[in-house]
């Protein structure tokens, strides 16, 4: 029997695939899997760095690790080691750093160690790379619905993110590559792919010339896959909706009513500071081109709140702004500093209270913006693929999401099963934000 590892992923939808990767891997070279627990001879933990609490908790697990076993090997990969590569060198408690863009070498450098017993490092500077690094997963543990890596890296360079040069500049996948990743997952009867990356609209850009692609090529391709049945974005950058780029899409029906478009502020003067490029009236101008070619679309945001110098004019027109969009739903982000950013060192860092106070206004406005569309949606058809079985009060019941993200339970039936697609009409509520479905004829 193979030693055996144990896998740890902190952070985004990006890492949690390039787990799943490097897990695959493990196991074809002949490693045994287990839970993150004591009794591991391996653990890898693909760390995040998006925030200073995130470098916190990923050194945290790293030492954790080594408690759990002091004779295991212990990999730190991904994020926190390109950005912080020098204190984790002189770190006892780790073994192996594994930089972005050498995960797919996990099984050598592994067997290099365990050789010569001393200490490995594959960190290259990840901002002078132009390689995509070629990993690929045949399954996901989310049984139904897979997320797909199509591309790395980001050159937006926003003044509150490090994530620029963890990632390094925009790298995009073969569409060849995606394809024959996703038939492959549609033939193992996945019926939705998500398609994610670290700036997923920048997708093609850094293509030489006679090889271009855009994301929206991407999709029409990715539309044409036989037994998949559901396609969906994730977080999109406003400047990609343009009327051509929605009216292509919105033709094609695979494509769920379901758009996450990055705001982080309504207010023109923090979007500047922010160096987010674009303003609030070009933002929702876009949102206005998917309702017009979508009935009810599901808009989803991200708002950052306490940035540095927002003042409470400043503060409310984000809450204005975000009343007049209807958002269905809005994730809140108090604004935390990341050490090597330039909003680190602006003047006017807002005190923990006040954003603590103004987070919870926004949440009060999310909480009623997704109960006003979700009762909207009630009566109305709602396609739902059934994702996992829940129990609530002694009943059991098939739970899932609408083609636009709702979370829907369907009291379980014996002619259903998970990774079905049906159809229902919401009639109530079987808990907060999960809409009770009632299954209609087919």
């Amino acid at each position: 029997m193979g030693k055996k590892v144990a896998l740890h992923n902190l952070g985004c939808k990006v890492n949690a695939y390039e787990v799943e990767a490097m897990q695959q891997l493990l196991e074809e070279a002949g490693y045994e899997i287990v839970p993150f627990a004591p009794g591991a001879d391996i653990y890898v933990i693909n760390t995040c760095t998006v925030t200073n609490i995130a470098d916190r908790k990923s050194r945290q697990m790293l030492h954790k690790a080594k408690k759990m076993n002091p004779d295991a090997i212990v990999v730190a990969a991904g994020c926190y080691v390109q950005t912080d590569k020098e204190k984790l060198e002189t770190d006892g408690q780790i073994d192996v750093i594994l930089g972005n863009n050498r995960k797919r070498e996990i099984v050598e450098v592994l067997e290099e160690y365990q050789q010569e017993k001393a200490g490995q490092e594959r960190v290259i500077n990840i901002n002078q790379t132009k390689e995509y690094e070629q990993l690929s997963i045949n399954r996901t543990a989310e049984h139904v619905r897979a997320y797909i890596k199509v591309q790395d890296g980001c050159n937006q360079f926003c003044t509150y993110c490090i994530i620029p040069y963890a990632r390094g500049r925009v790298r995009s996948r073969k569409k060849e590559d995606i394809l024959k990743e996703i038939r492959s997952l549609a033939a193992k009867n996945y019926k939705e792919v998500v398609l994610t990356g670290i700036h997923l609209s920048s997708y093609g850009v850094d293509f030489p010339e006679g090889e271009k692609e855009t994301l929206l090529s991407l999709i029409e391709e990715v539309h044409k896959v036989e037994g998949i049945r559901r396609i969906r974005l994730s977080s999109l950058e406003s400047g990609i909706i343009t009327e051509e780029f929605v009216k292509r899409i919105s033709e094609l029906p695979k494509l769920c009513p379901h758009f996450h478009l990055s705001l982080q502020s309504g207010s023109d003067s923090v979007l500047k500071r922010m160096n987010r490029r674009y303003t609030s009236q070009e933002y929702e101008e876009r949102c206005g081109l998917l309702r017009k070619y979508y009935t009810d679309p599901a808009l989803t945001t991200d708002i950052i709140t306490g940035f540095p110098g927002e003042t409470e004019e400043e503060f409310k027109e984000t809450c204005r702004f975000a009343e007049k969009i209807r958002f269905y739903e809005t994730h809140i982000f108090r604004y935390s500093k990341r050490r090597g950013t330039k909003a680190a060192r602006m003047e006017g860092q807002i005190p923990e209270p006040i954003k603590a106070a103004r987070s919870e206004i926004l949440l009060k406005l999310d909480e009623q913006r997704r109960g006003e569309y979700e009762i909207r949606r009630m009566g109305e058809p709602l396609e739902v693929l059934l994702e996992e079985e829940i129990e609530k009060e002694g009943k059991a019941y098939y739970l899932g999401h609408s083609r636009e993200y709702i979370k829907v339970a369907v009291e379980k039936k014996k002619e259903y099963q998970i990774n079905d697609i049906v159809v229902v009409k919401g009639t109530g509520y079987l808990e907060n934000h999960t809409v009770l479905g009632e299954c209609l004829d087919n």
